[in-house]
């Protein structure tokens, strides 16, 4: 019988399918243990700029080592995405999720520009543990959402070795800022548009967002979109105002890359099946 399901209560199977439309289907069955070496949850600390990251990693089932996805929250980060965790783990990936320096449980400061170092720095974790937590460092691909997609394509940049980002409904910083002149215009707009940091309590909210005011190059993905050239990119959004960056960054790349809309809401509410069966085509890809 088949089962319309947009919650993935635990480890899950995966069956192909493919084109997103409202009638998307995924058929999930229990996932059964190896007995050698079963799939599990596994609590993390790590390592980044002296700090530890709070995080966790869903594990499959097998004593080989497993491509792995890192999955980058937004901001604040309330929406997680682990029912796309869940089903990838079915998949025979690692998953990994963790919380940025400052955020939620992690130690140490919050900064957009420490997000992407996060990122950076949690390859290299995962690198240096690649033995004892099964981690295929050649196969790490990232995705994000929101803010966490903005990281995504940043780390990116910094990340030579890493060949596959997908961008779930980018925050174009840079973009949003734009045109902002002082502290004080900038703050009214961040309370406007609802930004206060609860998930960060070490840092006012002006000193979040003055570096955007300060520098704001470093955040324009535009810049040094040459990076991408030899990347796999996926970009899918709920709106067009991404357009110029998507544009930008498919003019330059020379591998792969995809930009689409759908008619959804910002955490793709009514979207989880079709985003579920397109992350896991691009991980196969």
């Amino acid at each position: 019988m088949k089962k319309f399901l947009a919650v993935i209560l635990a480890a899950l199977l995966y069956l192909p399918a493919f084109a997103q439309s409202d009638k998307d289907e995924i058929v999930l069955h229990n996932l059964t243990w190896d007995a050698n070496a079963p799939a599990g949850f596994e609590e993390l600390n790590i390592v980044s700029g002296g700090s530890l990251l709070q995080g966790f990693m869903y594990k499959p089932n097998g004593k080989q080592k497993h491509p792995t996805l890192l999955l980058l929250h937004g901001y604040p980060g309330n929406e997680r995405n682990l029912d796309l965790a869940q089903i990838v783990r079915a998949h025979g990936w690692n998953v990994i999720y963790f919380d940025y320096r400052g955020s939620w449980a992690s130690q140490g400061e919050f900064s957009f520009q420490h997000c992407v170092e996060d990122v950076v720095n949690a390859v290299a974790w995962c690198k240096q543990n690649s033995e004892n937590l099964r981690i295929d460092t050649s196969n790490i691909v990232l995705f994000g959402h929101s803010m966490g997609a903005w990281i995504c394509l940043q780390a990116l940049k910094r990340l030579p070795n890493i060949k596959k980002g997908f961008a779930l409904s980018t925050w174009d910083i840079y973009g949003e800022f734009k045109g902002i002149k002082t502290k004080a215009e900038m703050v009214a707009k961040v309370k406007t548009d609802g930004s206060e940091p609860s998930f960060v309590l070490n840092k006012p909210l002006e000193d979040i967002f003055e570096p955007v005011l300060k520098n704001p190059e470093l955040f324009d993905l535009k810049v040094n979109a040459e990076a991408f050239a030899h990347k796999q990119i996926i970009m899918l959004d709920e709106h067009h105002e991404n357009a110029p960056i998507a544009n930008t960054i498919k003019t330059l790349n020379t591998n792969y890359f995809d930009y689409e809309v759908w008619q959804t809401d910002h955490p793709f509410t009514n979207k989880r099946v079709s985003l579920m069966k397109k992350v896991l085509e691009f991980l196969d890809r």
